[in-house]
């Protein structure tokens, strides 16, 4: 198989927009939210701006003027502005429908025989895919998330990790984890979907990435990225490759023949139109952000709601706390606060339209 013209020797680091929007001109973004919405870590409200897209695309569709090539568009739109945000070249970034299913693509890729290190507690989409390749003997070991760096051996072909974990929203170290596997020759696969959109991420810190964009990122569910750098991405075999992988997608239309894109649109998973529009504004919005900021804003809320309640402030924008028989929960959800319940803890996640009130509104509704 021939390497992916993917040749970046200097990845650069997302950059930051000129004109920057603030945190106050990014919520009015949003329309007015019915109660106190703490669940962008569950699902990301859309903007304004989204929401029309969405349906001038529907309005469209119905009057017969939707078409693929309009859609192509959206995508290549919605691919830059990725790729933008993440600091590396579109040629480096697939599209996808979910995270499990572009996971599915490199545990198939994953050697017989050879070693996948997860962490314990991780979600199920960064470990079912591999789980799933035991019947070639690939290996699946798991280990705390603190562990994680220094359980990285000589035999371990790929670490996969959540670079935010959803069930607790705790940051891996992702420093110490890439330099391990630095020194054993050791792949790195890197979920950001808890990530990206509320703080800075850098894909060419990992060999390759992988984030559904309708948590943080605001686009509709069904469109997710990859990112991969060249040398993991001449190992990856595109077990999913349809017509929209060919270097020409309305040549590949029907076989015999196959020829895929020679850089990561080899990767492709065939769209679903509709959610690439939403996708295609979500992301342009998020561009216009200045993510440093947000999650100085983000992180800020959630270190008062930990200061609120007597837990350690951890600089997260997801905030957990040990909840096992939903008590919490259901007292947040009695004050109209829309909140999440994951592995037995009560969980709340603060993004551009929250502030202050919300923090206190959770304080008052867990006093009740």
């Amino acid at each position: 198989m021939p390497v992916p013209s993917l040749s970046t020797p200097s990845l650069p680091t997302p950059p930051i927009p000129a004109a920057a929007l603030t945190v106050v001109q990014a919520k009015a973004a949003y329309a007015p939210i019915m109660g106190r919405y703490l669940a962008a870590c569950t699902l990301g409200l859309p903007t304004i701006g989204t929401v029309t897209a969405l349906r001038e695309d529907g309005e469209r569709w119905a009057r017969g003027e939707a078409c693929p090539a309009g859609y192509a568009a959206d995508i290549a739109a919605a691919r830059r502005s990725y790729a933008a945000l993440v600091g590396v070249p579109a040629g480096a970034v697939a599209i996808g429908s979910q995270a499990s299913v572009l996971a599915a693509m490199v545990a198939a890729s994953v050697p017989d025989g050879a070693e996948v290190l997860c962490v314990d507690g991780d979600f199920s989409s960064m470990v079912f895919p591999f789980l799933q390749q035991a019947h070639r003997g690939v290996r699946v070991r798991h280990a705390a998330l603190d562990d994680l760096a220094g359980m990285v051996t000589a035999d371990t072909w790929l670490v996969a990790f959540s670079l935010v974990q959803s069930a607790t929203g705790r940051l891996a170290d992702a420093d110490g984890i890439t330099r391990a596997a630095r020194a054993h020759g050791t792949f790195t696969l890197c979920d950001t979907t808890q990530a990206a959109g509320w703080m800075p991420v850098a894909a060419g810190d990992f060999d390759a990435t992988i984030c559904h964009a309708y948590k943080w990122l605001g686009a509709p569910r069904g469109a997710a990225f990859l990112t991969v750098l060249p040398e993991f991405a001449a190992r990856l075999r595109p077990s999913q490759a349809g017509w929209y992988a060919g270097e020409d997608p309305w040549q590949s239309c029907y076989g015999p023949e196959m020829a895929l894109a020679e850089d990561a649109r080899r990767f492709d998973v065939s769209p679903a139109w509709p959610a690439w529009v939403g996708a295609r504004e979500a992301l342009a919005f998020v561009a216009s952000l200045d993510l440093e900021q947000v999650r100085r804003h983000d992180a800020g809320l959630g270190d008062a709601l930990c200061r609120g309640l007597g837990i350690p402030a951890n600089g997260q924008a997801i905030v957990t706390w040990a909840d096992a028989d939903g008590s919490d929960l259901a007292g947040l959800a009695a004050a109209g606060i829309t909140a999440s319940g994951r592995a037995g803890r009560a969980r709340v996640a603060f993004h551009l339209w929250n502030d202050l009130g919300d923090v206190d509104a959770v304080l008052a509704a867990l006093r009740r």
